[in-house]
């Protein structure tokens, strides 16, 4: 099964982030930006408020997302994941530090509890050890939402800021390499990009079929 190396700067970048640039406080903060299950009641109030105040172009947004995170991390992510199958630092390397959260449930309620850090001590020999670092589905997910953002508010722009976060903290807990977040931002882009534009297209030209009167007070699905 074909595999994915890294470079010298790789490990090197991988390092200065993991294991340099740290603190307590920004341990607590990566692991909980790293964390989507410890965002999940945020995340569900906001779905619902969008749909149910949001109008129109909020209710497409959330259509949207929903689509291409399907896309992205269901389809694109998970098959080349399984295709290059390239191991995460803590898989390959000794002395990573993996920072997360507690293992509690909920999960927003490990903010209150001890972080759980350790090191790697990974076998000299690495095959079979499932590796699943190629892509990063957590950028590809947040840059891809915060793109969507982007398009559909003038102040969208900010969504960004947290999906950085979210890409440097994949790389400060020791789950990626930087190589990996940074690829993984041009493809979360790149294929929101497409599919959007897909979608504008058929709204437009079968949108007015589909449903006339909607179409009509709406051309577009984005914002004028």
């Amino acid at each position: 099964m074909p595999t994915l190396s890294h470079s010298r700067m790789d490990q090197k970048l991988l390092f200065l982030i993991n294991r340099q640039w740290t603190g307590p406080v920004e341990d607590r903060a990566m692991a909980l930006l790293s964390s989507f299950a410890a965002w999940a009641p945020l995340f569900a109030g906001l779905l619902v408020l969008m749909l149910w105040r949001g109008g129109f172009h909020g209710r497409v947004l959330v259509l949207c997302g929903a689509l291409v995170i399907g896309i992205n991390d269901g389809l694109i992510s998970r098959t080349l994941k399984h295709a290059i199958h390239r191991p995460r630092p803590y898989q390959s390397e000794d002395g990573v530090r993996e920072v997360d959260l507690a293992r509690v449930t909920p999960r927003i309620l490990a903010m209150s509890k001890p972080l759980r850090i350790k090191y790697s001590h990974p076998e000299a020999d690495i095959v079979g050890n499932g590796g699943r670092s190629f892509p990063s589905s957590h950028t590809i997910n947040t840059f891809s939402v915060a793109l969507l953002v982007a398009f559909f508010y003038r102040w969208g722009w900010v969504a960004f800021l947290p999906a950085l976060g979210v890409g440097y903290s994949r790389i400060y807990t020791g789950s990626h390499w930087p190589s990996d977040v940074l690829a993984s931002i041009f493809l979360g882009l790149g294929s929101t990009f497409l599919i959007l534009s897909a979608l504008e297209w058929l709204w437009r030209r079968c949108g007015e079929k589909w449903v006339p009167g909607l179409h009509e007070r709406h051309p577009s699905l984005l914002p004028r």
